[in-house]
């Protein structure tokens, strides 16, 4: 068998191998959090039906993951971003989470994150020439 690497924009690749990680994770998941995996998308939508922010992430075994939370430049400090993260909480509080961790880099929302209760827990220096933060909250 001729096996070959190719680096190509795939969904049903991409959807195969999240699903095999998946499938082989849950092997290993103690069975108190087995079925605890959900995928968490908020979205900031006006009246007219346009997207201009939201988060996407997953609640996992007992935390929850943001991957990304963005908001449209023009509605940034207009508490947008805090109603997301605070919705984002709640679910995480319902999912009986222990915690939520997310990243940001030097020039995205390190402030912001600390505002809201997430701690440095992981720093990666020259990330592009920024510095590469990895947060966490614990759920109380």
């Amino acid at each position: 068998m001729n096996l070959h690497i190719i680096n190509e924009a795939n969904e049903d690749a991409k959807n195969y191998i999240r699903n095999k990680m998946f499938e082989f994770n849950s092997m290993h998941f103690p069975d108190q959090f087995k079925g605890r995996y959900q995928e968490v998308n908020l979205y900031l939508k006006n009246d007219a039906g346009q997207f201009l922010g939201g988060i996407m992430g997953e609640v996992c075994w007992n935390w929850m993951e943001v991957h990304y939370l963005f908001v449209d430049e023009q509605l940034r400090k207009s508490g947008y971003g805090t109603k997301l993260l605070i919705q984002a909480e709640a679910i995480a509080k319902d999912k009986k989470c222990d915690f939520i961790k997310l990243d940001t880099l030097s020039f995205q929302a390190l402030d912001f994150y600390q505002k809201h209760g997430f701690e440095v827990y992981g720093i990666i220096e020259n990330a592009g020439g920024y510095t590469h933060y990895y947060l966490k909250k614990d759920i109380v």
